[in-house]
């Protein structure tokens, strides 16, 4: 079992910058693979940013490539989101979700478990 715990969320003006933490527990956490997604009202959850258990690879949305950067620290069961160069239409509750697979990728039915989601909020 995994707990997820997103934090870091708020508002911000465009072209500010956020970092988004998710603090797991479990003794699982460097085996699973790990990702972020968000989510507007109306809308289904899309995939944002991933990487592998042992943070070797990354993958981004192409909405987020070069602005978003995930890491993670595994000494610290710590997954991170570094969001730069913010845009309006980065506005949305940001999940972060955990995989019982190395490597999940971008596809949410492969991740098993999600915290609670923390909201972010971009004004132009």
């Amino acid at each position: 079992q995994v707990q997820l715990v997103e934090s870091g969320g708020g508002l911000v003006q465009a072209g500010d910058s956020l970092r988004l933490s998710c603090a797991a527990s479990g003794r699982t956490f460097s085996r699973n693979g790990m990702g972020w997604f968000r989510q507007t009202p109306g809308k289904e959850r899309d995939f944002v940013a991933a990487i592998t258990d042992d943070g070797t690879s990354t993958g981004y949305a192409d909405s987020v490539k070069g602005r978003f950067t995930i890491s993670r620290d595994n000494s610290k069961n710590t997954l991170y989101l570094q969001m730069n160069s913010l845009k309006p239409e980065d506005t949305a509750v940001y999940y972060c979700a955990a995989s019982r697979f190395l490597s999940a990728g971008r596809v949410p039915g492969l991740y098993d478990y999600w915290g609670q989601g923390t909201q972010v909020t971009v004004s132009s």
